[in-house]
């Protein structure tokens, strides 16, 4: 038996359910060097704004007990540079492509939504609700239900393809949230990006990052993905990507059992960049010794007691 590990998500369909989280992977360039992209069931490219962002000064990661702290404060090349010189290469891909947008207002989400629009090779789009090493846009727009809802219907009205809503765990009741999300028109849910945290160094007494706080990623906040996703998915017509912590296909196989259709795959790039690539084989393996025909069979499966 060969398993069927497709998926489909908001009527698009992906070879397989393994992405990159944005930031870990760039715009794909490095990687394709070390497997071909096609291996992927998308790459979702580092966050993209209107104007290029150098970011916040180093030290700006810092490693902690099972995870690594960020605050590299979504630097990027911007729009323009993205369409002239990163397009050009997306475009060879063969997989499917999705963009990470960001703004520090609402009309900059749509600026560079409407930008996007029109060029075929993109897929989808994720927009960055949940950022939280910035000092303007990112949670701003993603722990308030109103100011959700009111992102996502700004995008959709200039971007006609599935909108991804990228939601934070720092919010007291992300089901709101995830409620609204589907209200103002989005199509998939990622969850979750990173939960806030800093480190401090005892013999300077300064924070580890210049920023003072970053987002903490990696196998430490597996667990809180987890519970986001159970919570979302029995609350939440949406289909979901589930992203914090994965780092073999044990955890694919978690995620999918919680609720998430899709994964990504972040923090692992950092350590082995061919992560996942590993995890489609060993989630094939696994659904041949289970006996598992399709993803499908997986998905929302957790038996509780």
């Amino acid at each position: 038996m060969t398993p069927d590990i497709k998926v489909t998500l908001a009527g698009v369909e992906f070879a397989n359910p393994v992405m990159t989280a944005s930031g870990c992977g760039g715009y794909g360039e490095e990687l394709a060097k070390i497997f071909p992209l096609s291996k992927l069931g998308a790459l979702i490219t580092k966050t993209i704004t209107p104007e290029p962002r150098l970011g916040h000064p180093p030290p700006r990661t810092a490693e902690t007990a099972g995870g690594m702290l960020n605050a590299i404060g979504l630097a990027n090349v911007g729009v323009d540079r993205f369409i002239k010189d990163i397009i050009p290469f997306l475009s060879r891909q063969k997989t499917r492509i999705i963009v990470n947008v960001a703004g520090s207002r609402i009309s900059e989400y749509v600026e560079v939504c409407a930008r996007l629009n029109d060029i075929e090779r993109i897929d989808m789009v994720e927009l960055n609700l949940s950022c939280p090493n910035v000092a303007q846009g990112g949670m701003e727009f993603g722990n308030d239900p109103i100011m959700t809802e009111k992102s996502i219907a700004a995008v959709k009205k200039v971007f006609k393809k599935p909108l991804i809503a990228k939601l934070s765990p720092n919010v007291t009741d992300i089901v709101a949230i995830a409620r609204a999300a589907e209200q103002g028109g989005a199509a998939v849910l990622s969850l979750i990006n990173s939960v806030l945290g800093t480190a401090i160094d005892i013999e300077t007494w300064r924070p580890r990052l210049t920023y003072n706080r970053g987002g903490l990623t990696g196998p430490a906040i597996k667990p809180i993905a987890l519970a986001k996703i159970d919570a979302v998915y029995n609350n939440c017509a949406l289909p979901i990507i589930g992203v914090g912590g994965i780092s073999d296909w044990r955890d694919v196989v978690e995620f999918m059992l919680c609720g998430a259709r899709a994964v990504q795959v972040g923090t692992a790039l950092f350590i082995y960049p061919d992560a996942p690539v590993r995890i489609i084989e060993g989630l094939k393996d696994y659904m041949k010794k289970k006996n598992i025909k399709s993803l499908n069979d997986i998905i929302g499966k957790v038996r509780k007691y």
